[in-house]
């Protein structure tokens, strides 16, 4: 099983790092079977999973409840679950409640979001015995005060401050920090600065990883086709005739078929 010490090996060793996200057991039962590295439990759950256009909606005990049918699923990898939003804003106390209750769902990780306000509390974090991943770049919980889903880091000032971010985010104890939409050539001077790795997602091909959610690698949504995204799948598709195939042999009566998929009298 990959731990945070094999995240720095395969930096230092040039290997590059791949996650997914996942949010339920059967899934986490195909990605155990895989060569994923890493699962990522993300607050995007409250999009992909529940419909919502954004990820705030999530909670700590929804975040919960998916990590751990995640961590039953997949025993073999690693397991990072994310803070949602305002868990980590409320007080160290709240805070730690919620870290605590991330970490007894199943997570070997924690991951948040930003650096301003939280380099103590993830020095705090850290010191207690529990690995933090950073977040920079698109913060899906700061979504209004970003004023949407934007590229960040376009312009020098902004770019030096993700940079600054990020090494703060080191020096606080961070095992590895996120790269979200973000032009390439900034991923590469945070990643080329930091000495801990970089996961991207939207960040270009100069991180130390890679990361996207599932559902969107395997093309079981048409109508979202940002400009990173690759899909490797059209599941939608394949999805979509297994249905109407079963729908079709149903209503032919070729399924059930009397030998073959049913109980014998002896």
């Amino acid at each position: 099983m990959m731990n945070i010490h094999d995240f720095q090996k395969m930096k230092n060793n040039n290997q590059k790092i791949t996650m997914v996200t996942c949010y339920d057991h059967w899934s986490a039962q195909i990605i155990n079977n895989s060569q994923i590295d890493g699962i990522l439990i993300g607050d995007s759950l409250a999009m992909v999973m529940y419909g919502h256009a954004y990820t705030i909606p999530a909670t700590v005990d929804l975040m919960s409840k998916h990590i751990e049918a995640v961590a039953k699923g997949a025993p073999n990898k690693f397991i990072l679950g994310d803070m949602p939003f305002c868990s980590y804003r409320k007080g160290l106390v709240e805070s730690m409640n919620a870290v605590e209750k991330i970490m007894r769902a199943g997570a070997q990780a924690i991951k948040l979001e930003g650096a301003e306000g939280n380099l103590e509390l993830i020095h705090h974090i850290v010191h207690s015995g529990i690995p933090v991943m950073g977040h920079l770049g698109l913060s899906l919980q700061s979504i209004h005060t970003m004023g949407g889903f934007k590229i960040q880091g376009k312009n020098p000032q902004a770019a030096e401050k993700i940079k600054l971010h990020a090494k703060q985010l080191e020096d606080a104890g961070c095992f590895a920090v996120l790269l979200e939409c973000m032009p390439a050539s900034v991923a590469k001077t945070v990643t080329d600065t930091l000495s801990v790795p970089t996961i991207g997602i939207g960040a270009g091909p100069f991180t130390s990883g890679q990361i996207l959610v599932l559902q969107d690698m395997l093309g079981m949504n048409d109508s979202f086709n940002p400009k990173f995204l690759k899909k490797y799948l059209n599941g939608t598709e394949l999805i979509q005739n297994a249905l109407d195939q079963y729908n079709q042999d149903v209503k032919s009566v070729i399924y059930p078929d009397v030998e073959q998929h049913c109980y014998a009298n002896s």
